[in-house]
């Protein structure tokens, strides 16, 4: 990424958030190389905490690129916010509603320009009460078959440590460490041709959020538990997915 490329306002934001993240954070990057230098990338991330796309950003910019993050798109209606957001070439999304297809169109564009974009494929904070990661929903294997993107997995330990979602308390004490690991892109390619079904959507969620777990487990140490209890049938014993790392 041409640093002389990034514009007023995208090297306005760098000089905003960055000093602050040197201070507040004690970081440990791994895998930045992972992210590529140009071309069109998906970036997939656990969801531990809000302070997530402070950190997962900080470690993007300085493995070479410019994340792109998803927002609300009434966020982009706000007078001069909406403007800012665009000109730092963040994406504006419509949730549950018919203007979501425009949403995709938006990313398979970024993705076309050469945009790293990054997904937290659960939509939200995990609920799980230890921070595992919990299911998710199918947009990023939605965008990777539409455009053939490859999808990176990024995994973050600490980030909870400045905001802990379970207890609402934000930790302005400096120095707190957070680790971000990027891995190698998922592989998908057994789904390259298959058309858009639901299963399959599920089944490279699943193959995505899996490897997010298993990265996440090396890093914070622990056995991880499955992702989610499959529906119990009648006259069968429960039956959980993904097993135990």
């Amino acid at each position: 990424m041409a640093r002389r490329r990034l514009g007023f306002w995208r090297r306005f934001a760098v000089v905003l958030v960055k000093p602050v993240m040197l201070v507040w954070t004690r970081r440990t990057w791994r895998g930045g190389e992972h992210l590529g230098r140009d071309g069109g990338v998906i970036i997939v991330a656990n969801h531990i905490s809000h302070a997530d796309p402070l950190v997962s950003a900080h470690f993007i910019y300085d493995s070479g690129r410019w994340p792109q993050y998803l927002g609300k798109a009434s966020v982009f209606r706000v007078p001069l916010v909406g403007w800012i957001l665009r000109q730092c070439r963040q994406i504006p999304v419509e949730r549950g509603s018919v203007d979501a297809v425009r949403s995709l169109d938006a990313l398979v564009e970024a993705l076309d320009q050469g945009g790293a974009v990054v997904i937290y494929p659960e939509g939200t904070t995990t609920k799980q009460p230890d921070l595992w990661p919990m299911k998710a929903k199918t947009g990023a294997a939605r965008l990777a078959l539409a455009t053939g993107a490859p999808v990176v997995p990024l995994v973050m330990w600490g980030p909870e440590r400045i905001f802990d979602p379970r207890t609402n308390r934000l930790n302005v004490r400096p120095r707190i460490p957070v680790t971000v690991v990027a891995g190698d892109p998922v592989d998908l390619t057994r789904w390259a041709d298959a058309p858009p079904t639901r299963a399959t959507l599920e089944e490279m969620t699943d193959a995505i959020m899996l490897r997010l777990r298993d990265m996440l487990a090396e890093i914070r140490g622990g056995t991880p538990p499955p992702l989610w209890a499959r529906p119990v049938r009648p006259s069968a014993e429960p039956q959980q997915h993904g097993g135990v790392a």
